[in-house]
């Protein structure tokens, strides 16, 4: 399949793995990339920018397809060196980035000397056409159905998808609730140049998951999830666990929740220890509404051949039988 985004990335398919904490790890990002699609290792799931120039050679040891590197800027209380982490991607002559979180404004200037494709996620059409004002070269549109901070609109992208076909310039990938190929064709048709995938990909044999984790997002269906931290406008859709549901107890409280209320329950460390050892109520962790279209396992070859074949049959076979 050729659009935009397989051309300007250089892949055969216009199937991008997001960035995911604690998950966006060499063994998947190269899984995803020598299937055809763009692998994204996750800079922030590295302890320090060293580790991330480690991971990078080991991603390469595994992968000579294109593959990138996601980082996530956000408020932390532990700060973060955000520049020292980019400077590592610039070393290391990794071609793409995917950005989230705050403006990256401040550092397209060093990203685009270097020659690299910078793409943005963004939850709303006003963030997406900024976005593209600022210089970056590939938007990702996140739709309400996503995985993680959906934004406050709540908009899906039955509604944003369109828009963006319809405003912006730049080439964008749809990302929320895509995980087989009737949403890659429907993407396409509605003006995508390709889609992002972050929860379908976890639940793939070479994702650096523990199988209970896996098995738990083959059986839960589309109603499994929850959207958590709603009372302090930084609202993430995670999976409905124990751990979910106490959050949404403590937020449903009359008066003002404190984040110092929820932030016991909610560490990152206590995320990668679910991921590591199974435990499904040990914190709380990342899913997209898409966990309903989820049935097996397969490998991320299996997984990229498939959406391409089935977005294929529906654009060759059941549309053009449609047309008179």
């Amino acid at each position: 399949m050729k659009t935009r985004i397989t051309e300007m990335l250089g892949i055969r398919h216009p199937i991008v793995q997001g960035g995911m904490q604690w998950v966006g790890r060499a063994e998947l990002t190269s899984a995803v990339s020598n299937a055809g699609g763009l692998g994204i290792l996750t800079a922030l799931t590295q302890p320090s920018p060293q580790a991330l120039a480690e991971e990078i050679r080991r991603c390469r040891e595994m992968t000579d397809q294109p593959f990138g590197v996601n980082l996530t800027i956000l408020p932390t209380i532990k700060p973060v060196p955000y520049e020292e982490y980019l400077d590592v991607v610039i070393q290391s002559g990794v071609k793409i980035v995917e950005t989230a979180g705050r403006n990256p404004e401040p550092y397209l200037p060093a990203l685009k000397a270097a020659g690299i494709r910078v793409v943005h996620k963004c939850t709303s059409i006003r963030h997406a056409l900024k976005a593209e004002k600022i210089g970056c070269d590939i938007v990702s549109v996140d739709g309400f159905e996503c995985a993680g901070h959906p934004g406050e609109d709540d908009v899906t992208n039955l509604i944003l998808l369109p828009l963006a076909a319809r405003r912006l310039k730049i080439p964008f990938l749809a990302s929320g609730g895509f995980g087989d190929g009737r949403g890659l064709a429907a993407a396409l048709a509605m003006g995508a140049d390709g889609i992002n995938m972050g929860t379908r990909f976890m639940a793939t044999r070479e994702a650096p998951v523990h199988d209970q984790v896996k098995q738990q997002m083959v059986d839960a269906s589309e109603l499994d999830t929850a959207l958590i931290f709603r009372t302090l406008r930084n609202t993430s859709r995670v999976f409905r666990n124990s751990v979910a549901q106490q959050v949404l107890e403590i937020e449903e409280r009359e008066g003002e929740t404190e984040f110092a209320d929820l932030a016991p329950l909610v560490k990152g460390e206590k995320g990668r220890e679910l991921y590591e050892t199974g435990d499904m109520e040990r914190g709380v962790w990342s899913a997209g509404m898409v966990i309903g279209l989820i049935d097996d396992i397969p490998s991320c070859d299996e997984l990229v051949g498939r959406i391409v074949d089935e977005a294929r049959l529906i654009i060759q076979e059941r549309l053009p039988a449609m047309l008179d």
